[in-house]
């Protein structure tokens, strides 16, 4: 029949380990003390427990002290699991009837040794006690069979030395020592025993042998055979036997080498540990839970954390630790450790310190309680770390996040923070931004360059800066972008007031530089002040509202109503777009196509395509309108996609009624072309729809050009090596220079509207349409003239050799049917002239 072992540990993890390792036993496990207690009662066969004494509730030591309290449990035998630093616990265990330890993290080997070697006397003991009662178990059985060395000597000359002796020694004692029987009676214990430990052991011998003593018990080595040695736990004692009259005593011994192993890693670790401890970057400490921090230890890193001594600081000799602590982390510093101790958790705090110097200094402290065992608080523990190098970094790191690295005013991030934090203080009093747009000053960057901009915003900042006090914070929120957030004012009269100081200011710099800029001001009440990301967003917008008004060179806008219904329209603008992306065939978006007349033999050469966007609750939205918004959140990529689809269908439908060399033109935006993929894209576009490349013709903005140069040209190379024709669309309009166009992929010019409507109130010398018309041939690229209305700017156009045109004179914009059936009209009226 197997043994029962009960296994008492609150891990499950170890209480499995622990089952594995006593797999040929019968193992019962319990999680807490007062579960161990109810399967000792309900199991009368229970062999050996092993108790581990952290437990939660009853703990180890509580269970022991019901075990050895009743006497039904006396003949229980209990192993104890400690950790290598509870040698307190250990002794306290022993004292309450354990009768062995095993320390963690377990071990396979001393788990099963110390297992075996109890289950081995208590077999023993049971034997022993069978022979008692049934008289049928011989001693010498016994003896041969105990998990122990014993020896007994039988002396009939107390002068003899104990090599004469005559002695009885069993099976164990051969093992330990790694001699027969004869050996060691040949040998005697002397010749075996370690130099080091044979006067000590004598000495007690010899008090025993006397009388003086009654026994002893000591740890010592025998030297084996091998030359190894090995440690026993040796007690001796006199025995008194019947019959005999001459001096007797017995010897157990005990194999604790594994043990003397362990102590001996133990030290090492504990010398590691000290030398750790004199090598942190601080000092450790173990102090008292009391106001000045008394301290019973600190290691002698103390002495370069602080700059005094360890002893100056011990038992608060010279000055206490509190007396270190910055005066206004103190009373803080007591609540938190208060709060750690309550939940018997972890402390980690940051503060400053004042060293010796006078210098502050901050440290990171790192410490916990040390509770005895009615939760009392003997003491603090922990470390202290210098971390003062640290602090540095994270106050850069953080005047980089909050600061704008040119100008050093606040940036964005920290005004949102800043007006959140606000709101959950819930500031009163009246509260304004004043945003502060000077997004022309772009422009210089492609005159002057980048860093004369840069020193110009430099000077405008430090302007402004004049204007701050404690209730108005200038913030740099954006490129070329300011804001001031203004608290305590009077009225609306007030900041106007502020808002044309500002300007005055502003004029007074920007108008060397001929460019403006606009001041938009939103008063914060409680209807606005929670969402600070569209505050900011009306703010912008209300700055832009403000550069468009006339006649003044920074203007000057509230936020109102009419703004609030252009963010409203800007919102259904782009659900209405976000709509389009998520579904193709939306019918919102949708195309119509103005035709384009080659004016050598007046046929039409080619439609553009023109996108219109129609909204149920606004109606028809105007490109101008809703193709930024669409630039703007990134929807104009699959808005793109979805105008090149339809143009090329549209293409397709031309090519099966047989106008095969009519082409379409499609706006293509800056975002689509610098796309990775939008080369393979369209491609795969024009070969899904059965269309030449040769008919496709993309336009882009002069504007467009200039911002990317050499990236867009190659992509408009890629494009025109394909067959894809390539033109720049309101040429005349942006920032190009001769130098550029002429190295542009481009075959065509289309001709700023602008320049057309001239031609009705200029003379003709006065123009530079013809111009314009002379540099694409120049070129090598053709010439189409836009917005062409009336007769006389087409005959104009025809003399100077303007190759093809565009406008009302020939047609509005038309849908697709109408675009057909004009272009069949426009045949037919052809062949009767």
């Amino acid at each position: 029949m197997r043994e029962k072992i009960l296994v008492v540990d609150d891990s499950a993890t170890d209480r499995v380990l622990i089952g594995r390792m006593l797999s040929e036993y019968d193992v019962l496990t319990a999680c807490d003390g007062l579960e161990a207690i109810r399967k000792i009662n309900e199991n009368d066969d229970i062999a050996l427990i092993i108790l581990d004494l952290n437990l939660p509730g009853m703990n180890g030591f509580e269970v022991l002290e019901v075990l050895k309290s009743e006497d039904r449990y006396k003949g229980l035998r209990t192993i104890i699991l400690t950790n290598y630093d509870e040698l307190d616990n250990e002794i306290k265990g022993l004292s309450l009837g354990a009768v062995d330890y095993i320390r963690k993290p377990i071990s396979f080997d001393a788990v099963k040794v110390r297992v075996n070697t109890h289950l081995e006397l208590l077999r023993s003991q049971r034997l022993i006690e069978q022979k008692l009662q049934e008289q049928r178990v011989t001693f010498d059985t016994i003896f041969d069979q105990a998990p122990i060395g014993i020896a007994i000597s039988y002396g009939s000359d107390p002068s003899n030395d104990i090599e004469d002796l005559d002695t009885q020694i069993n099976s164990m004692v051969e093992r330990i020592t790694g001699r027969t029987r004869e050996e060691l009676i040949s040998l005697g214990w002397a010749k075996i025993t370690h130099p080091d430990d044979l006067e000590k052991d004598l000495e007690y011998y010899e008090k025993l042998r006397s009388g003086e003593i009654e026994d002893y018990s000591m740890e010592k080595r025998y030297i084996r055979p091998d030359g190894s040695i090995v440690w026993v736990e040796m007690k001796v004692a006199s025995l008194s036997l019947p019959g005999e009259g001459s001096l007797s005593q017995i010897a157990l011994l005990n194999d604790i080498t594994r043990r003397k192993a362990i102590e001996a890693d133990l030290i090492e670790s504990e010398r590691s540990k000290s030398v750790l401890l004199s090598h942190i970057p601080g000092m450790a400490y173990r102090c008292n839970y009391d106001r000045e921090w008394t301290m019973k230890y600190i290691s002698s890193g103390c002495l370069e954390l602080t700059g005094y001594s360890p002893g100056s600081l011990t038992n608060n000799w010279d000055l206490s630790f509190n007396d270190l602590i910055a005066p206004e982390y103190r009373e803080f510093l007591w609540e938190e450790w208060e709060k750690a101790l309550e939940k018997r958790g972890p402390f980690r705090q940051e503060y400053p310190i004042v060293t010796a110097d006078g210098t502050r200094k901050w440290v990171l402290e790192m410490g916990e309680g040390i509770f005895d065992e009615q939760g009392a608080i003997e003491a603090l523990e922990g470390i202290i770390i210098d971390i003062s190098a640290q602090k540095k970094i994270e106050d850069d790191l953080r005047y980089s996040n909050e600061h704008d690295r040119w100008t050093g005013l606040y940036n964005r991030t920290y005004l949102e923070t800043l007006l959140e934090s606000e709101v959950n203080k819930r500031a009163t009093g009246k509260r304004a931004m004043v945003g502060i747009n000077l997004s022309s000053i772009q422009a210089l960057t492609t005159t002057y360059g980048f860093h004369y901009t840069q020193d110009l915003i430099k000077k405008i900042a430090d302007s402004l800066g004049r204007y701050v006090t404690e209730e108005r914070m200038l913030f740099n929120t954006y490129e070329n972008r300011f804001a001031f957030y203004i608290k305590g004012y009077g009225d609306r009269s007030e900041l106007a007031g502020f808002c044309e100081a500002i300007a005055g200011t502003l004029e007074s710099i920007l108008s060397a530089e001929r460019i403006g800029g606009g001041i938009g001001v939103i008063e914060i009440d409680e209807d606005n002040e929670r969402d600070v990301d569209n505050l900011l967003k009306k703010l912008l917008l209300t700055s832009e509202r403000a550069i468009d008004i006339r006649n003044t060179e920074i203007g000057i806008c509230f936020y109102d109503a009419a703004i609030e219904r252009q963010i409203v329209r800007e919102q259904e603008i782009t659900h209405a777009l976000a709509e389009i992306e998520a579904d193709e065939s939306y019918g919102g978006l949708f195309l119509h196509y103005q035709p384009i007349i080659d004016l050598r033999d007046d046929k039409i050469c080619s439609f553009e395509a023109l996108a219109r966007l129609q909204i149920d609750a606004l109606g028809l939205v105007p490109p101008l309108e809703f193709i930024p918004v669409a630039e703007k959140t990134k929807l104009i990529v699959p808005i793109g996609r979805s105008i090149i689809l339809q143009a090329l269908r549209f293409l397709k439908r031309l090519k099966t009624t047989r106008h095969t060399s009519i082409g379409v033109s499609i706006n293509i935006s800056a975002i689509q072309l610098l796309r990775d993929d939008f080369t393979i894209s369209l491609l795969k576009m024009i070969e899904d729809t059965e269309v030449r490349p040769e008919n496709v013709c993309v336009e882009i903005t002069e504007s467009v050009v200039a911002t990317n140069n050499e990236e867009i040209n190659r992509i408009l190379g890629e494009l025109s090596d394909s067959g894809i024709q390539i033109a720049i669309d309101d040429f005349g309009t942006g920032y190009s220079s001769l130098a550029r166009e002429r190295d542009l992929n481009v075959n065509c010019l289309k001709i700023d509207r602008s320049f057309i409507d001239r031609l009705m109130y200029l003379k003709t010398e006065d123009t530079i349409t013809s111009d314009i018309i002379s540099m694409a041939h120049k070129l090598g690229q053709c010439a189409i003239a836009e917005g062409v209305e009336h007769e006389k700017q087409r005959e104009y156009l025809k003399r100077w050799g303007c190759d093809k045109i565009q406008g009302y004179l020939i047609s509005r914009p038309l849908d697709e049917e109408a675009a057909i059936e004009f272009l069949k009209r426009y045949k037919r009226k052809r062949r009767l002239r």
